[in-house]
């Protein structure tokens, strides 16, 4: 029996990649599309294409599982720095073995790897789990760990024993976001999924997403309509980060509020400490500038603050540094020239060009730089 409530790392997918890759390839092959780069507004200084491995930059989300430096020493020279975060993610090595490999990495390069600890809530309505959970938290912070992820397998796949699913504002976990909170613990939560995921295919925003739940039918939630309902997995999430009002809550993958960013600002707007990272939705952005370019520039600058670049990318143990290189420097390089320039390009998630959307030096340097440095103040410390 097909397990429904089982939902996978959606942008950890290599197909995801495969996809970038492509469109990347297609659109260096076409050249620009007829539009030149606008001259910036007066007293507006921007960065150019030629800025790009200049620029410090800092790719907030990424999932490292070889602890062979070789990617994160070619990731340097493009200037980035890089947040490893584990995830207790069944397609992905055991947590163990995601920490080892974390720890060895920064212990190598400390000036460019940071990582996250996570940790099991198979055994979260048993007695210990609170203690022992704290323990591995406390242990990953000792190893250097700046920062905990909390997956969406609370809210999708766990389930108490009367086989009700468990949702993140269940009371068992409560004692454990209040630690987070006492102790200023940046919590890295990923709960719910894009709202295309309980969309019919044909209605779906971005190629990508349509591409994927056309294939994995078992984990499209529009087919399953006795799993909770977005709005459901939003309002748990809600509920639990305002029960913990000095949380330092990072809401990865735009708090998978990516489809609107009037939605993203109102979650902003009501929990003022909160942030957010754009991994693997960065295509959700450019679907809505698309439609009003103007709108999601401003929504960029307005709240300059509290979003960080990310990825999402993966990379399998037995990957090569220069494998995933040539994966993702494209990748990389696409969503420079979409936050830098207003060149119109093709790019992987939608069928028709996209214009960049041409951001001030300030927010770029926030966006790619300063506001993950500021959030993990003890990550990458020996770049400074």
């Amino acid at each position: 029996m097909t397990d429904t409530t089982r939902t996978p790392s959606r942008a950890a997918l290599p197909a995801w990649l495969a996809a970038s890759l492509m469109a990347t390839a297609m659109a260096a092959s076409m050249g620009v599309i007829p539009g030149a780069q606008a001259a910036a507004a007066p007293g507006e200084d921007r960065y150019t294409m030629a800025d790009f491995a200049k620029v410090p930059k800092i790719d907030a989300h990424v999932h490292l599982h070889n602890a062979d430096p070789a990617f994160v020493d070619a990731a340097r020279r493009l200037g980035f720095q890089v947040l490893t975060i584990n995830v207790d993610y069944p397609d992905f090595p055991p947590l163990d073995e995601q920490q080892r490999v974390a720890v060895a990495l920064r212990q190598a390069r400390p000036a460019a790897v940071a990582w996250a600890v996570s940790f099991s809530s198979d055994t979260s309505d048993r007695p210990g789990w609170l203690d022992a959970t704290k323990q591995r938290i406390d242990a990953g912070l000792r190893a250097g760990a700046v920062g905990v992820k909390v997956w969406k397998n609370i809210g999708m796949s766990l389930r108490d024993p009367k086989g009700q699913l468990v949702m993140i504002d269940d009371a068992r976990f409560q004692p454990l976001f209040s630690w987070f909170e006492a102790r200023g613990i940046p919590m890295l939560g990923h709960q719910g999924e894009p709202h295309n995921c309980w969309l019919p295919l044909d209605q779906m925003t971005v190629l990508n997403d349509r591409d994927y739940f056309a294939h994995h039918p078992q984990y499209h939630m529009a087919l399953h309509p006795e799993m909770p309902s977005w709005e459901d997995q939003m309002a748990a999430r809600d509920r639990m980060v305002a029960a913990h009002p000095k949380l330092k809550f990072i809401g990865m993958h735009m708090a998978s509020l990516e489809r609107n960013v009037d939605e993203l600002a109102a979650f902003l707007d009501r929990f003022p400490l909160a942030k957010v990272d754009l991994a693997a939705r960065i295509g959700q952005l450019q679907y809505q500038s698309q439609r009003d370019r103007e709108k999601v520039r401003r929504f960029m600058i307005q709240y300059q603050d509290r979003l960080m670049y990310g990825t999402d990318v993966s990379q399998p143990p037995q990957q090569s540094g220069a494998e995933l290189l040539k994966e993702v420097e494209p990748v990389w390089r696409m969503h420079w020239r979409y936050f830098n320039t207003e060149e119109t390009f093709k790019v992987s998630d939608l069928e028709q060009p996209v214009q960049g959307l041409g951001l001030p030096k300030a927010v770029v340097d926030k966006l790619y730089h300063l506001n993950a440095a500021r959030s993990f103040p003890t990550a990458w410390k020996a770049a400074r």
